[in-house]
């Protein structure tokens, strides 16, 4: 099962792996990972190229915007009697600071989730500045960090928005399956109603195909379709449909920890690979 909150470890007030490696000149690369259709591997993608990502030395922090936390619990943290989330931040009422949980092998920062979240949707409806919470956030970490991975709900509500408006990219991941380009345009329509309204600096980082069965022709269907419509900014990487990337998180790992020598982390690690080489 997964690890308690406490195997974890919440650290001092302040206390980070990144706050003495400050780089003036550094500025992170924000990674929104989204698709409004369940059931893609979103957080899935989310939490395993976070830890392939750190496992190459870089630093990392993976930021929780779904209210069902799959990411804060794929990495082994409690949901439950949390005192402070995501949620207390967008409103004003907490800093980050004081509820990044660090990983205790990978330089890996999270900002968790819990449930609460559901109602920030409702709650910054009449907020002022509503749609740039999340980014007000984010930025003045961009110094601590390689990559901040934003995990997003399946929705394209103002979680999402919040998101794409602090992100520099969109990695969005496709299952390969029949319906996995359902919905697909709305997606790319909200990427280009956000970058043309809020965040003219957003582009589509990248599409990664998950749950890939090389033995079916329909799952390289769905590949040449993806790579036909997307080009280059198709990932190579095919994430495999794989029992061990599913076991993973109910032992509270990513599948490098879990399972390293897998298909799933080898596939993982390559698509890390992808990520830095692209920048």
């Amino acid at each position: 099962m997964s690890r308690d909150a406490n195997e974890i470890g919440k650290k001092p007030q302040g206390e980070s792996f990144q706050t003495k490696d400050d780089e003036p000149g550094k500025r992170a690369k924000v990674l929104a990972v989204v698709n409004q259709k369940g059931g893609v591997g979103k957080s899935t993608t989310a939490v395993n190229l976070s830890a392939a990502l750190g496992e190459a030395g870089k630093k990392i922090l993976l930021i929780d915007m779904d209210p069902q936390g799959n990411a804060t619990s794929g990495f082994g943290l409690s949901k439950s009697n949390r005192e402070l989330c995501i949620y207390d931040a967008l409103l004003g009422e907490a800093s980050f600071e004081n509820m990044l949980e660090t990983h205790p092998d990978f330089p890996i920062d999270v900002i968790p989730a819990t449930i609460q979240l559901a109602g920030a949707e409702v709650e910054l409806v009449t907020a002022m500045s509503r749609e740039t919470r999340l980014k007000g956030l984010i930025d003045p970490l961009r110094s601590k960090y390689d990559y901040v991975i934003i995990d997003c709900a399946p929705s394209l509500g103002l979680l999402t928005i919040n998101a794409l408006t602090a992100a520099d990219g969109v990695l969005i991941p496709i299952q390969c399956e029949f319906y996995s380009l359902e919905g697909l345009s709305k997606l790319l329509d909200s990427v280009r109603l956000v970058k043309t309204h809020l965040n003219p600096d957003l582009e589509v980082f990248g599409v990664v195909m998950t749950m890939h069965d090389g033995r079916t022709k329909l799952a390289q269907q769905v590949v040449d379709e993806v790579r036909d419509f997307f080009g280059d900014g198709a990932f190579e990487t095919l994430i495999p449909r794989s029992v061990r990337i599913s076991e993973a998180p109910s032992f509270g790992q990513s599948v490098i920890e879990y399972d390293g020598k897998g298909k799933g982390a080898v596939a993982y690690r390559s698509l890390a690979e992808e990520v830095m080489n692209r920048g």
